[in-house]
């Protein structure tokens, strides 16, 4: 086996260690926060992080979730009359006003807009009860354990609640679906005489913010949960009852990418050592990564490499055929495995004459 010892990456730990980290150095205002690095789930902070609290329009995470999922972004919505009366910020839509969905989702993104998260919800649903079961179905899947809707734009509600471990999880999950990132990253968009403005003013000024909800009620506080990606790592913070929202995510993110990186030890296509062949037209074959590898791990730690192949192998060798296995450990423990596949083909020698001893071992050795 051939080992090299690296320093080293990346992003996918298959056995993520979910710890909370060292971070003395930073405080918060808020009631409930919580830093989460996104492809592991790995906790960087927390404070009082599964207390369930009212969360205000960062509800519209799972409204636009929901919605997503359940619609395409291109049909048409007519507005129905109940929209017409809901308080709060606003799309300002009309009674039997038609629109696609992708703009309706707009406007409850950027806007906040609590009479498209009530568009939304008949249109999928036919009522708020229908949606918002849906809403805790979904909740449900994704394993959360202190959140519970009943309404899709957060207007506070006996029952309607999450945490801030929950909504990290959902703001998680939302990332997953391209559209919702797309529409989430907005800074602001034009669909007429209309502009929408996205509320989430860390979009201007925090290097790597790619998306974010925010909410306020007089009784839930200032609510805010951003995403934001740096050289491929990707975290995620929530503040709920936070006067100063701002400050914090920023000092939360800063933490996060000063503490963690994302490294690559092997891509896909990455030649990563040669195989004798015995009885071929070439004298060995190239053996290359099937995929690619990333894991996160805390800034200036080692990885281990070690590479598996047989000693040699006879002819014909086909391109794309198994050839071993890449493993990647941290400190003895395995983060990665990577298939190896020979990288090209090699066919047999015609000029060179199959030995009994030869026709033996490839049929049984």
């Amino acid at each position: 086996m051939l080992k090299k010892t690296i320093s080293a990456i990346a992003a996918i730990s298959l056995l993520a260690a979910f710890s909370v980290f060292n971070a003395g150095a930073v405080t918060v205002s808020a009631s409930s926060a919580i830093l989460m690095e996104a492809s592991t789930g790995r906790v960087l902070f927390e404070k009082d992080p599964d207390s369930r609290r009212l969360i205000a329009s960062t509800t519209k995470l799972m409204t636009a979730l929901v919605a997503l999922e359940n619609s395409s972004p291109d049909e048409l919505v007519t507005v129905p009359a109940e929209c017409e009366n809901v308080e709060g910020s606003s799309m300002y839509l009309k009674a039997g006003q038609e629109l696609t969905m992708r703009r309706l989702l707009y406007g409850l993104m950027l806007e906040s807009g609590n009479d498209a998260a009530v568009a939304v919800a008949y249109h999928i649903s036919g009522s708020i009860e229908g949606f918002a079961g849906l809403m805790n179905e979904r909740a449900a899947q994704l394993g959360l354990e202190n959140t519970h809707f009943v309404n899709p734009h957060g207007l506070n509600a006996e029952g309607h609640y999450s945490s801030a471990r929950d909504l990290a999880l959902i703001m998680r999950e939302c990332m997953e679906n391209p559209i919702f990132a797309q529409i989430a990253s907005t800074r602001s968009i034009s669909f007429g005489a209309r502009t929408f403005t996205n509320h989430n003013k860390l979009l201007w000024s925090y290097e790597g913010m790619e998306a974010g909800k925010t909410g306020y009620t007089k009784k839930a506080g200032r609510t805010l949960v951003t995403c934001a990606c740096r050289d491929g790592l990707r975290l995620i913070c929530v503040t709920l009852n936070d006067g100063d929202d701002w400050d914090d995510h920023t000092a939360l993110l800063n933490m996060g990418f000063a503490a963690l990186e994302l490294r690559r030890p092997v891509r896909a296509g990455d030649i990563v050592g040669e195989v004798q062949v015995i009885s071929g037209a070439a004298e060995s074959v190239p053996v290359a990564a099937k995929s690619g590898a990333a894991i996160v791990i805390d800034r200036g730690e080692e990885l281990e490499i070690g590479v598996s192949l047989p000693p040699f192998v006879y002819a014909a060798v086909e391109k794309g055929g198994s050839a071993g296995v890449l493993t990647v450990t941290k400190n003895g423990e395995v983060m990665a495995e990577v298939e190896l596949v020979y990288a090209e083909t090699v066919e047999r020698d015609a000029g060179q004459k199959v030995t009994p001893l030869e026709r033996f071992k490839r049929l049984f050795g």
